[in-house]
């Protein structure tokens, strides 16, 4: 069932009230009409807006520093929107410009004609920030979000400073799909409530026949190719209790198959869905990756979980700039 505040749902209830519910159960997701209306009750501190790409509405929230930050872009997982990352998102929010847009086809955002798989995502992604009028930006993703990231990365080089890849999957650990969704039952019981709430109305909205084509888009991406492929610093940040994943071993290792930029962090006692369990812990170990520090733990939650290094890649972050002698 969707929320009561889903715009769709309202034009729905207004088309059958003239007459109309066939346009909108006929006819195809391009062709529906999308009103721009905002939520009733802003999910969080960041202004929510709409803007229009490629004849889609886009809904996307923004903080509301912007003269001074750099850009950071929260890019969200398989199926859900981008409310579920706006916990990490809203702590960095004072720090960074920050934008947490939902991609054409999610949350409501509306559909395109055809499912975008994760080339046209990526693409769909720097249209957003062209819209916006950024010309770089950190990506932050979680899940499919990660995935999505390094093909921008792969496509658009020139459009991205940093990678923050946190729980990335689609690979060949969740194949075949009952395999996968036995993975995200596993996780959802070890997520708090309130998650399973935002992401069964988003899963919903996405609907079957969706999951379905973009899970196999998914298990063509050649997700461990692009990621060894970065040549910007990166950070992969997993949970120790995240069934989606293999275990932080296994994730050492691979990352350790070639020189790269890749640092690798695990967050104890977080799931798959750090940016919303964990966001304190989360933007604590951001904030140090941006900042070229050390990953420690963070003094503010003592006691509470523990982040910590498994990996360094050999090329360190470039040094950062100085400023010029007058």
């Amino acid at each position: 069932m969707n929320a009561p505040d889903d715009p769709y749902e309202a034009y729905a209830q207004w088309a059958v009230a003239k007459g109309d519910a066939t346009s909108v159960a006929g006819t195809p997701p391009a062709q529906r009409v999308s009103p721009r209306r905002l939520p009733r009750r802003p999910a969080s501190g960041l202004d929510e807006r709409w803007t229009s790409i490629d004849d889609n509405d886009i809904f996307y929230r923004e903080s509301q520093t912007h003269a001074v930050a750099s850009t950071m872009m929260h890019v969200h997982g398989f199926g859900l929107s981008g409310r579920y990352l706006l916990p990490t998102a809203e702590l960095l929010g004072s720090e960074f410009h920050t934008f947490v847009p939902d991609l054409p086809g999610y949350g409501r955002s509306s559909k395109p004609r055809s499912p975008l798989d994760v080339p046209h995502l990526a693409d769909a992604a720097a249209r957003f920030l062209d819209d916006r009028g950024v010309e770089r930006a950190t990506l932050v993703g979680n899940s499919m979000g990660c995935p999505v990231i390094c093909e921008f990365a792969h496509r658009h080089p020139d459009r991205i400073d940093r990678a923050v890849l946190v729980s990335p999957a689609g690979g060949i650990h969740n194949q075949p799909l009952g395999r996968a969704m036995v993975q995200l039952a596993r996780d959802g019981a070890r997520e708090p409530s309130r998650m399973i709430r935002v992401a069964t109305s988003d899963y919903l909205r996405f609907g079957v026949p969706s999951t379905v084509r973009l899970f196999r888009t998914l298990t063509r991406y050649p997700s461990l190719e692009r990621l060894l492929a970065l040549r910007i610093p990166t950070l992969v940040v997993v949970g120790d209790r995240d069934p989606l994943m293999p275990g932080p071993e296994r994730i050492r290792e691979v990352a350790s198959l070639t020189d790269n930029h890749v640092l690798v962090v695990v967050i104890e006692g977080a799931a798959h869905a750090i940016n919303f369990s964990n966001p304190g812990e989360l933007a604590h170990v951001i904030r140090s990756f941006m900042a070229d520090r050390p990953i420690i733990d963070d003094p503010d939650s003592p006691g509470v979980t523990r982040a910590y290094e498994i990996h360094r890649g050999t090329l360190p972050p470039p040094p950062p700039e100085r400023p010029h002698a007058a």
